[in-house]
């Protein structure tokens, strides 16, 4: 016969006494367990073993489930800069439980919460609702980008949003590399450029934004371009595109999410010269 230990490892590391028991494991069993240190009793009724990750623990303790961009995180799809503390979905029947140094901020949507972490889908659906349009379509984008969500899900979410904000879903696109990415184009995309994106230039190779068929415009995120030889690799790439006639804006993490004015008026600048000596 499994152990508790064992069982609730099956179950994801977190699992309430009732569905236990359902599997054998009566109380006697449990409470020899929690003595011996082999599983923790979170709160009455619900227990987890020590590979539960901290934060679906803490969401536990709260009295709900990990969602928004805490889920997101965990289930690996790039957020935007969101801070440690983690987003807890109580939902609108649920009470948050009081707890030691509690970091939770705490969301009372509607819903069937589950045990743990929300999906994917119910996550972004959520960041919508708490961080707003910029946050939801950088992590939309990265979702996509790594196959987490089918075409269902993704009308799903559409139908989920406001109104006013499904044109989010349709702009998204599965090729975005990065957050960062995301977070330029929709941004431009509001000033009112279209941007190709992807683009193979021979000589160069693949960059990530081309405006007006003359400018390039690279991202340069703080995991994918440090170091020396990367650098060297960049600059050579910008002389090979201006060999080749184009104009190269390149931004770092910092300067798309911390100083968007500096970008967006290099990228206005830029766009006025090329159109100039059209």
């Amino acid at each position: 016969m499994l152990s508790p230990h064992d069982v609730i490892t099956s179950l994801g590391g977190l699992a309430r006494g009732t569905t236990l028991q359902s599997f054998g494991v009566t109380r006697q069993r449990l409470s020899h367990a929690v003595r011996r240190g082999e599983i923790e009793r979170v709160r009455p009724g619900l227990f987890a073993t020590g590979s539960v990750h901290g934060d679906v623990r803490e969401a536990a303790l709260h009295g709900g489930a990990l969602s928004c961009t805490s889920a997101l995180r965990l289930h690996g799809v790039w957020v935007l800069e969101d801070g440690p503390r983690p987003h807890v979905w109580i939902g609108r029947r649920g009470r948050a439980r009081e707890h030691d140094a509690c970091r939770c901020i705490g969301h009372y949507f509607r819903g069937d919460v589950p045990l743990g972490a929300v999906d994917v889908e119910t996550a972004l659906v959520h960041v919508h609702r708490c961080r707003g349009d910029e946050s939801f379509f950088a992590s939309l984008e990265s979702a996509l980008n790594l196959g987490r969500l089918s075409r269902a899900a993704v009308q799903r979410i559409r139908r989920a949003l406001p109104g006013y904000a499904r044109w989010l879903v349709d702009l998204a696109r599965a090729d975005a590399q990065s957050g960062l990415e995301s977070l330029l184009r929709i941004r431009l995309h509001l000033l009112g450029f279209v941007l190709a994106c992807q683009v193979a230039i021979d000589g160069v190779g693949r960059v990530d934004f081309v405006v007006g068929g003359r400018l390039i415009i690279e991202v340069d995120g703080r995991e994918n371009h440090t170091g020396a030889a990367r650098r060297h690799r960049d600059l050579m790439r910008d002389a090979a595109a201006s060999a080749a006639g184009y104009e190269t804006l390149r931004f770092s993490y910092a300067q798309i999410v911390h100083d968007w004015p500096t970008v967006q008026a290099a990228v206005l600048g830029a766009a006025a010269r090329l159109r100039d000596h059209a």
